[in-house]
């Protein structure tokens, strides 16, 4: 029975773990699921190799507790594996503690199954996920912030990245030039290929090809961006994007007034 109860143990620390590690990550400014995502397959040592997870091995808080994960993983599975054995251990009929092979099975079964009910309350999560974050603000030093709800990243907005390339609308232009505000789109910093960083750029600050743009706007304007041409096309590809903008604002403005 005590291996049985090992394990349970085990696999209820272990998603602690991996909870504590999402919220965190969270906190550093990624999306929830995204967090969930990287926070397992570095608990597991799964590793998947993403354009994602090397956004989460670049910041330094990332990772962190990325490594952290790594080591804690390897612990737990190794500690779960070896009660696993230990449960069911001995002589087919033998009991343990009283039980039988197939009683400690049955336990076990419905201990995971209990776990993995707690694990989808979404009411649970919720409590669970706000008391972690205020302790991970009150009793560690991670200076982060929830730069999702700071932005308020709902509906069609997002924070986004763009790569400049050698013939791009906005290649070889000033910010002032390419009146991205206009779309709606806002520039919060450039990466150079050299690894310097301008946050948050002016308008006489000009954009070079193999440059990384961080940007702030809705998600479709991003995408048309990353793949509007030089020239003329690109220019009449500007203006409609101006006038759709427009519309939406005009959008926006009725809604919230009308919620008024």
């Amino acid at each position: 029975m005590v291996p049985v109860v090992s394990l349970l143990v085990v696999v209820v620390i272990s998603m602690v773990v991996v909870r504590v590690a999402t919220v965190a990550l969270v906190l550093t400014g990624i999306s929830k699921p995204l967090a969930r995502f990287q926070a397992r397959s570095a608990f597991t040592g799964a590793g998947f190799t993403t354009t994602e997870s090397e956004n989460v091995v670049q910041h330094p808080v990332r990772r962190r507790i990325i490594m952290l994960l790594m080591l804690l993983g390897n612990a737990g599975l190794v500690t779960a594996a070896s009660s696993l054995m230990l449960s069911f251990a001995g002589e087919e009929g033998e009991t343990l503690f009283g039980l039988s092979g197939l009683a400690r099975l049955a336990i076990l079964v419905g201990g995971l199954a209990a776990l993995w009910l707690l694990t989808t309350s979404e009411w649970l999560d919720d409590r669970l996920s706000r008391w972690i974050g205020w302790a991970l603000k009150r009793w560690t030093s991670l200076e982060v912030r929830d730069y999702a709800g700071l932005l308020h990243l709902t509906g069609d907005y997002v924070v986004a990245e763009m790569n400049v390339a050698e013939g791009d609308w906005v290649a070889g232009r000033p910010l002032a030039d390419l009146r991205l505000k206009d779309e709606g789109v806002l520039v919060l910093g450039i990466e150079r290929t050299d690894g310097t960083y301008a946050g948050t750029p002016r308008g006489e600050f000009e954009v070079h090809a193999g440059d990384t743009l961080l940007m702030y706007g809705r998600q479709d304007v991003i995408r048309s961006l990353d793949v509007r041409p030089t020239g003329s096309e690109g220019n009449w590809q500007h203006v409609k994007a101006v006038d759709e903008q427009r519309k939406v604002e005009v959008a926006e403005r009725e809604e919230a007034e009308s919620s008024d």
